[in-house]
Formats: C-alpha cells, sequence, structure tokens
C-alpha cells in the first residue's frame, strides 16, 4: 500500500470511495459494497521510486523538437531529485516540491520513440504504460500525436501531460479527462497573429496557405484564415503538404501566378525549414505582387526552426509559446539551468515540456496520490505563476492552459547562432481566451486504470 497522504478535498474522497466500489441506493439506505480493486490504481507505485514515461520523435520531421524536449525532461527529474540547482522550482508560486523527488520517491524514466507517427507514439507508450509501470506520459511535437497517445492514456487510466502540441483538437474535440496541455493553441496564435499582420501588412491582403496535411495543419490554417479574413484578408488558396514532404519546390512554383501577395505555411520543424527554403529560392522574399512587397508568416516559430531555416526568418512574423530571451524570474532560471547544463539555450518545445513535468509532480504532492483521478482534480482550475509566461490558469472545463502569447519576427542583425528570434508583442491571455465549448468535445471522466 502506498504512503500517499490523505486526498485533497471531498471530491476527491467521493472518488475513491466510488473506485473501491462504495455506492449507496438511496438516501439513507445502508452502503452497499461492490467488489472491486481495493483501491488501487494503474501503476499504482509501492516501491521507493516513481517512474515517468517520455514519449518523443527520436527521428521524423520533429526530431530536433523531441532531442529538445528530451533534455528538458532529463534536467527535470534532476531537479525533482535534488540535484542541480532547482530550476524554475525556486521561481514556481507554488510552494510543494522540495528536491526529495514525488511524494518522497525518487523520479525514475523510460523513453520511447514517437517517430512523429500515431500508431508508432501509442506503440512506444502502451509499452512504458504495460513493460515499466510508468504512471504518467508526457511528449509530443505533434498534435496528431499527442491526440492519439491522449486517449490511450484515458484508456489506460494514466495522466498525459502534453508536450509540444498546438492544434486546437488536443483540448477541444478530442480532449480528455487524463489529459493536459500547457502549451498554446491554434486559435491562439491566429488571435494574437491578426492585429500585428494589419498593423505591419495592411487589411487588403490576398493570402496562399501551405498547409500540413494532419490535424495541426488543418486547425493551424482555420485560425490563421479566419482572424485575418475578418480583418479583411482574402484567402487565394490552401493546399495541403504530406508531413513526410522533404522537398516543397513543387508546391510553392504556382504561390506568386496565383494572385496572393502573402505566402502562410502552416508547416512546423523540418517541414517549415524546407518549405521557407523553397520559397526564398523562388524569390518570394524579394517579389511584389498586387502593388506590395510579397510577404511569408510562419504561424507557430520555434528557436529551433529558425537556427534551421538560418537568414531566410529574417523579418518574417510568427508566434512562440515561449522564447528563451524572455526576463522573468522563472524563464532566467530555467535558462541559466539548461544553459549550464547543455551549452545552449533552452527551446520553447524544452520549456513547456520541462513545465510540465513540474507542474505533474506538484499536483501529485498537492493531492497527496499519484491517483490520476486525484491528480486531475488537482490540476483543474489551478492558478500558478513563477514558470515563464506570466500568470497562469489551467482551466478546468478543458484541461487547457491560458497565459501570455508571444509574437515574434526573425531578427535582421542576430549577435549569436541563438539570438535569430525578437518578441515584437506579449498578448496578455484575455486577448488570448475563448469559450471552452466552441470546438466541442466531451471531456468525459477521469479514468484511474
Amino acid at each position: 500500500m502506498s504512503s500517499d497522504k490523505k486526498p485533497l478535498n471531498l471530491s476527491l474522497t467521493r472518488r475513491a470511495v466510488l473506485k473501491a466500489g462504495v455506492a449507496t441506493a438511496a438516501v439513507g439506505a445502508a452502503p452497499m459494497i461492490i467488489p472491486s480493486k481495493a483501491w488501487g490504481y494503474a501503476n499504482e507505485p509501492s516501491g521507493s521510486t516513481v517512474t515517468l514515461g517520455f514519449n518523443v520523435p527520436q527521428s521524423g520531421a520533429y526530431a530536433d523538437e523531441g532531442a529538445d524536449e528530451l533534455r528538458a525532461y532529463e534536467l527535470a527529474v534532476e531537479h525533482l531529485n535534488g540535484e542541480g540547482d532547482g530550476g524554475m522550482m525556486s521561481t514556481f508560486s507554488s510552494k510543494e516540491l522540495k528536491g526529495n523527488g514525488i511524494l518522497g520517491r525518487k523520479v525514475e524514466y523510460v523513453t520511447g520513440d514517437t517517430q512523429t507517427k500515431p500508431d508508432a507514439a501509442r506503440a512506444s507508450a502502451r509499452s512504458m504504460i504495460e513493460k515499466d509501470g510508468a504512471i504518467m506520459i508526457t511528449g509530443g511535437s505533434s498534435s496528431g500525436v499527442a491526440v492519439a497517445v491522449q486517449a490511450l492514456c484515458q484508456e489506460a487510466g494514466v495522466i498525459f501531460m502534453a508536450g509540444l502540441t498546438h492544434s486546437n483538437d488536443t483540448t477541444g474535440k478530442d480532449k480528455k479527462a487524463n489529459g493536459f496541455r500547457h502549451f498554446f493553441n491554434s486559435y491562439m496564435s491566429g488571435a494574437a497573429l491578426a492585429p500585428i499582420l494589419a498593423a505591419n501588412y495592411g487589411k487588403d491582403r490576398r493570402a496562399y496557405h501551405l498547409t500540413a496535411d494532419y490535424n495541426w495543419g488543418y486547425t493551424t490554417e482555420e485560425a490563421v484564415r479566419t482572424s485575418t479574413e475578418a480583418m479583411g484578408w482574402d484567402t487565394v488558396a490552401a493546399v495541403k503538404t504530406p508531413l513526410s514532404q522533404t522537398d516543397f519546390s513543387s508546391y510553392v512554383a504556382p504561390v506568386q501566378a496565383s494572385g496572393a501577395d502573402i505566402l502562410v505555411l502552416n508547416h512546423y520543424g523540418a517541414n517549415m525549414v524546407n518549405s521557407l527554403t523553397s520559397a526564398v529560392e523562388f524569390g518570394l522574399r524579394n517579389a511584389q505582387s498586387n502593388g506590395k512587397n510579397f510577404e511569408i508568416v510562419v504561424p507557430l516559430y520555434s528557436r529551433l526552426m529558425a537556427k534551421g531555416a538560418g537568414e531566410n526568418v529574417k523579418g518574417i512574423f510568427g508566434s512562440t509559446n515561449w522564447h528563451w530571451s524572455l526576463t522573468d524570474e522563472g524563464s532566467k532560471a530555467f535558462v541559466k539551468s539548461f544553459g549550464t547544463k547543455y551549452g545552449f539555450p533552452p527551446s520553447q518545445a524544452a520549456h513547456t515540456c520541462y513545465v510540465q513535468t513540474l507542474l505533474y509532480a506538484d499536483a501529485c504532492e498537492r493531492a497527496g496520490t499519484h491517483d490520476p483521478c486525484g491528480v486531475a482534480a488537482a490540476l483543474e482550475g489551478f492558478e500558478f505563476d513563477g514558470l515563464g509566461n506570466g500568470p497562469t490558469l489551467y482551466r478546468a472545463e478543458d484541461h487547457q492552459c491560458f497565459k501570455d502569447v508571444l509574437v515574434v519576427k526573425g531578427k535582421e542583425n542576430p549577435s549569436s547562432d541563438f539570438d535569430l528570434l525578437e518578441i515584437v508583442e506579449i498578448t496578455p491571455r484575455d486577448k488570448v481566451s475563448y469559450d471552452a465549448s466552441i470546438f466541442g468535445g466531451e471531456l468525459g471522466a477521469c479514468n484511474s486504470g
């Protein structure tokens, strides 16, 4: 039996009672005991350690992001176990984490390669849960992967702390009670970008979209189209491109003749690097159309993508969840820890994965249990600060975090290989918030396995 603390509140007590099989037939009636698995839950730790599963793309189009995610997870484990300088644990508004693991148990971890493919990601997550006893799965870099693994975790009765996943679907139509996302989404990118694009490029524009052919691409295209069309832009065309595509020349070639004067690249990772390279090779950055300078927009940016694209990103606008140049105490602490260990600043993928690991551990401490339903209740409606991006809410209705969103652009005169993006606007979270019902889906009930 675990040495976990008492449940967080009466609602958790009720969940535990129902879990144990206690039910009442009517008010005032004696409780009826139904046989069950006696208070247990999926992969309940019984020894001195607890195992987390880090499921990241170690191959495929998003492998660079996956490598940085894994670095962040390893750093978070060190800090939770009392090693290193503690990073954001000292700036986190919650003070439950003491550097003695989680609930007194040393944190161990196993890893898997999602290959940026949903089937492979589910297989590796299942192995970590069934063979390695992982009590929490985290990771991502593809929303298709995140949605697939989140559904598996819901079925298995473990918590899924999503890594980098930007599609509206993850906490929209495909949301699950066992899944939680710290990263922002497509809707937020569109809402933050539109005013900046209007101010810099005007409201009389014709856009051509190249869109990654999976759920992230679809929702990002929709978000940017909706926000830009609302301010007066026309959409000339929207063309889907395979996630496995490496040569985008055949997709870029028709753009200039289409009558468009803006190219929106709804691509991420190596896809964005390759499609932007093709656009530059076709001369779009120096072209004119409809009497205007031709422009390119990258809705979702990362430092790793900017590094891969090099000078081609100069002056190009996009959005990002976090950036290492932020000067709040939490961001500075994380950048220092990460830079000391690895020799370079972290990406937004690294940041969200590190934060998710701390948030899971903190929720366990506050709930006094690893039971997924106790952890979920501790995260729902949780307000916190000190982890970058300012005050943040984990909304109970859809398990989506709401915080400030950054609009960035490629620096014209970078001072180093890492100083490639500059923050041009910090959009307050109230400007990117929305009703939890707009994307549909049902959160459903928490599953403890």
